[in-house]
């Protein structure tokens, strides 16, 4: 199948040299990138070749389709339902964990779903998943059904708290933790065995581990070994808050990202999940292992992690670490829409440090797309648009008013554009969502199922008035 998509506006390539093209076209052959330039050379190029459609791409522009380096899809049925007075440890272990323990998998596949859903209609065609709390499979299928593109996992931690807080039950902490760190492997090893590869190569497994305190030393250790072993990834979460750190320096006597280095664990097929609370030499420790980071905007705004206080981000970007953006669950920061990151990123350090040439659109455009390939071990595959790569991209409608009128394409995009005026998102060369509408599921049966399902959830986790706010546990 030859689709041609011609006279762009814009095709902002997101290349390694930040190419902005004008009447810009797009040829897609089955799955991939066939050629991409303005509409005269590709034209040209194409010669007497007929392509099978062509799309008038006039009053339309491109870009790659977003990269999600940091989510929770077990997550999505929990929108609004946590207070958004807690900060990270009270929001994950008073309200987080018992929420998940009472998601069963029928549960699971639909949460991804809806997850999936919100994703293509926000222009991300690949995410980078934290685990399912059940089975990877659950996340796997589904993101076979709907049509993007990610990288799943199996949740895992090994280290119980030494009281179980309210809400905690015993059949909630065996299930949620592995009795020890080998057992704990040997199931990730087996997920990865099973599922990456699957649904045509959409779908990635990596040996992903929920990190800090509920894993022990030896998981964060033995997750990125065993990852390397395997030929795949693995992320956790780590220095997620301030209040992390000192609990790492107390318990340990050293900072938690420094104590994974001095036992070799940090690498280059390895995501750290938000590093709010880095230290300059750990930021340097992070380069130095040409080790990645996942940033979540919103997530620190409503958990208050303090980015903009204590955040390094702008000092990783100077030292060479590769920082993706990442939406993170729907409860931890309200959305899975990464172009409000993209927009986020670009202006927050701006304004905390007062200085006007932090990050910015282009940069923050990189951050979304081809940086966050980078991350996933995907840029060779995704993330920008050149000729080869996977056909995953999205098409703004520029007769929306957030783009009339503009001058830069960059500019437009990150400050005054959003979902709204996204017209199509491509997954793999095909329209997944288009006409306001995702092709692969009912939408309408889906939203049903799904506020019945949270509101059972909700009501068995026990979550609402006197629940902790905050928590000492761990301390």
């Amino acid at each position: 199948m030859l689709t041609l998509i011609e006279h762009l506006e814009f095709a902002i390539t997101a290349d390694a040299d930040d190419r902005v093209i004008k009447d810009s076209a797009i040829l897609v052959e089955d799955s991939r990138i066939a050629d991409i330039g303005t509409t005269e050379e590709v034209r040209r190029r194409l010669g007497s070749r007929t392509p099978d459609k062509i799309i008038d791409g006039r009053r339309m522009g491109v870009t790659p389709g977003f990269i999600d380096t940091h989510v929770h899809l077990s997550e999505s049925l929990s929108r609004a339902v946590f207070p958004d007075v807690l900060a990270t440890r009270a929001w994950v272990f008073h309200w987080a964990k018992p929420f998940y323990a009472h998601v069963e998998e029928d549960d699971e596949g639909v949460s991804v779903l809806t997850g999936t859903a919100e994703m293509l209609r926000s222009g991300t065609t690949c995410f980078l998943d934290m685990g399912a709390q059940n089975d990877a499979g659950l996340t796997a299928r589904a993101v076979e059904q709907i049509g993007i593109r990610g990288v799943v996992a199996r949740h895992a931690a090994d280290v119980r708290p030494a009281q179980a807080p309210p809400g905690w039950s015993d059949e909630m902490m065996d299930h949620h933790f592995f009795p020890d760190h080998k057992t704990a492997l040997a199931a990730l090893e087996a997920s990865v065995r099973t599922w990456n590869g699957y649904a045509d190569g959409r779908v990635r497994c990596w040996v992903n581990i929920e990190g800090k305190e509920p894993c022990s030393l030896e998981l964060h250790i033995g997750a990125r070994q065993l990852a390397e072993d395997l030929g795949v990834g693995t992320t956790y979460h780590i220095a997620s808050s301030f209040e992390e750190s000192q609990v790492s320096e107390t318990k340990h006597g050293m900072t938690p990202v420094k104590r994974i280095a001095e036992h070799g664990g940090l690498g280059s097929n390895l995501v750290l999940a938000h590093a709010v609370a880095l230290t300059d030499e750990e930021v340097e420790l992070v380069a130095q292992h040409n080790t990645s980071v996942a940033f979540c905007p919103s997530t620190s705004l409503k958990l208050a992690k303090g980015a903009t206080d204590i955040g390094k981000y702008p000092e990783m970007i100077e030292a060479g670490v590769t920082v993706g953006l990442g939406t993170d669950g729907v409860s931890a920061a309200g959305n899975l829409n990464l172009h409000r990151q993209m927009h986020l990123v670009a202006g927050l350090f701006k304004d905390s440090r007062r200085d006007p040439t932090l990050i910015g659109a282009r940069k923050a455009i990189r951050m979304a797309t081809i940086d966050g390939a980078r991350a996933l071990g995907w840029d060779d595959e995704i993330g920008s648009l050149e000729v080869g790569k996977q056909a995953d991209f999205v098409l703004f409608d520029l007769n929306h008013h957030e783009w009339t009128p503009y001058g830069d394409a960059e500019q437009a995009l990150v400050w005054s554009a959003s979902p709204a005026s996204i017209s199509q998102t491509w997954v793999a060369g095909k329209a997944v969502f288009s006409d306001n509408t995702i092709h692969t599921i009912d939408e309408t049966a889906l939203r049903e199922e799904v506020r019945e399902r949270a509101a059972a959830i909700v009501k068995r986790a026990g979550l609402g008035e006197g629940v902790p706010t905050t928590t000492t546990l761990y301390d």
